[in-house]
């Protein structure tokens, strides 16, 4: 009997979808989980309630967290814009499993402040055993990429892997659930510690294409001048050197990384945070990101490419110093799946290749969480990956 448990399951009946998945998740364990995750991609935000409820009522455990979502993963298949659930289950009886739930409280703006203060509160309390931390929120009421970036200062060495929870319907749509509780907004999540041997992994969905700048002038998300030059005609300068089929590329959407490493001799594939350019002023030349890019920061344009994605997950899946991969939790952004290659298979297939059965569960995410060069980030057009294995490379036992 295994570890871990995956379980899909596809209709409009989605308490019954949620009764499916789950108890296929829990099947194939040798005994009761430990741990469930169960997500739920719905049409309308209030049928993934009664399966969240369903799925915590049957899954033999209190520690059940998940979401709803725009398209779930499991059974080795991805399902977008279909109404389905998928469950993963896992076996952990040495590890220290702590469900919680993230909530953000305003204090009012000191005199020299224009915005009033945010404290995030219901974080476990660290220990010194901590091991890795999943977490799920919802991006219009949780301060993400902030809680995210200072993870690093608050929860020092504690991985986070997880994602951005979305339903439909945009604002007020998500749903969260965790510990028995269903909300719709803040965060989830659950802490792993004591004996669970885990691995991280963020395989980029980009390449970058033109050669490395310096951001010379830049306010808030707008460039104005890379390389000082105009920030518009610094890209037209670029996109007139490149090839056609990364001119076509370009044209399905234009990217730009900022790199994590600025003293690093060279910035290649992997090297970067990826956000999405999202706009253009002609008039000023200036160029508007997903993100706020400082003066000084190298970036780099960069291209959705489904060739570059396949070899740098397959690459990154076969360094895992993990000795043998037993399970996975998969967040894969949602412009992955039928956006980047031909079906939505493509991410959950590859780790159930390395994996030789089941144990793979997740969801489409609108935006992936994940640790890069001991650092924890928010990213964009990633597949995140949590790997569990019985013991390290170095030491099997």
């Amino acid at each position: 009997m295994a570890r871990f448990g995956d379980g899909l399951a596809v209709g409009p009946d989605l308490v019954a979808a949620a009764e499916s998945a789950v108890t296929q998740a829990v099947a194939s364990l040798d005994g009761l989980p430990d741990l469930v995750f169960v997500f739920v991609s719905a049409p309308d935000p209030d049928a993934v309630e009664p399966a969240a409820r369903r799925a915590m009522e049957i899954a033999g455990t209190p520690n059940v967290i998940g979401c709803g979502a725009p398209g779930v993963i499991g059974g080795s298949h991805g399902v977008e814009g279909a109404s389905a659930v998928s469950a993963w289950a896992a076996r952990l009886p040495e590890a220290r499993v702590e469900p919680f739930r993230l909530e953000t409280l305003k204090f009012p703006a000191a005199e020299t402040e224009s915005l009033p203060r945010l404290a995030v509160v219901g974080m476990p309390q660290t220990r010194d055993d901590d091991v890795v931390a999943v977490l799920l929120a919802d991006p219009y009421s949780f301060p993400v990429d902030a809680f995210v970036e200072r993870s690093g200062e608050v929860l020092p060495g504690l991985p986070l892997v997880g994602g951005l929870a979305t339903g439909h319907g945009g604002r007020g749509t998500t749903r969260l659930f965790a510990d028995g509780e269903i909300v719709d907004s803040g965060a989830v999540g659950v802490l792993l510690g004591g004996s669970v041997m885990t691995s991280t992994v963020v395989s980029q969905g980009a390449r970058p294409v033109g050669p490395p700048m310096v951001v010379t002038k830049a306010e808030e998300n707008i460039l104005y001048e890379l390389a000082g030059m105009s920030a518009l005609a610094k890209l037209e300068e670029i996109v007139t050197d490149l090839p056609d089929d990364d001119r076509e590329l370009i044209e399905g959407g234009l990217l730009i990384g900022v790199a994590m490493d600025e003293y690093a001799d060279e910035h290649e594939r992997g090297d970067f945070l990826v956000r999405g350019v999202i706009g253009a002023d002609p008039e000023v030349g200036a160029l508007a990101t997903g993100d706020i890019i400082e003066i000084g920061r190298t970036v780099r344009f960069h291209v959705r490419d489904a060739g570059a994605a396949d070899e740098d997950l397959t690459h990154l899946l076969g360094d895992l110093d993990l000795a043998p991969i037993e399970g996975a939790l998969l967040f894969a952004c949602t412009g992955r799946g039928r956006g980047m290659f031909p079906t939505s298979d493509h991410d959950v297939r590859a780790l159930r290749d390395l994996l030789g059965g089941p144990g793979v569960g997740g969801f489409f995410a609108a935006g992936e969480i994940g640790p890069v060069a001991g650092r924890n980030h928010v990213h964009s057009f990633t597949a995140s990956i949590l790997a569990f294995g019985p013991g390290s490379k170095e030491d099997p036992a």
